[in-house]
């Protein structure tokens, strides 16, 4: 009887190099490339689970190689820059702040306070509390640890 998608996946945590080897030659019909001992593991893991299961569907297939082309087409400052992520336009940030409820509307270029405009949250924040705070912390859409 075969072994189980989990013993086989357990397996790998204890097997010794040569034998991870040995296993990539048989799944991949290649020779396993020069990489750490993590990175065959989390890859034959992969295999061992997409023979098992089925890959990726079709769809999604198609979808990452129109990634990888048009990642590929960038420059590559364009490649590092981060995307910008900010809340949809219109949307209102309430912060209670020392008693005082503060409300911020999101715009497309900016972010409006009291009827003014601001570049920036941390403006709006600097506003508020008279002191330098990352605005995106300051309304909570952003914790300390820098999760989103």
């Amino acid at each position: 009887m075969k072994e189980t998608v989990l013993s086989q996946l357990a397996a790998l945590k204890g097997a010794p190099a040569d034998v991870l080897k040995a296993r990539w030659r048989e799944l991949f019909e290649t020779e396993p490339p020069a990489y750490n001992r993590r990175f065959l593991e989390s890859r034959l893991a992969y295999r061992i689970q997409e023979l098992a299961y089925g890959g990726l569907r079709r769809e999604t297939h198609e979808r990452l190689e129109a990634m990888a082309k048009q990642y590929a087409n960038q420059e590559p400052a364009e490649r590092k820059a981060r995307p910008v992520l900010r809340p949809i336009a219109g949307t209102k940030l309430i912060r209670e702040w020392q008693g005082v409820e503060h409300c911020v509307t999101v715009r497309h270029e900016d972010f409006e306070y009291l009827g003014r405009p601001y570049k920036s949250l941390s403006s709006v924040a600097r506003e508020i509390t008279g002191t330098k705070w990352n605005g995106w912390i300051f309304f909570g859409l952003k914790n300390l640890q820098g999760r989103k």
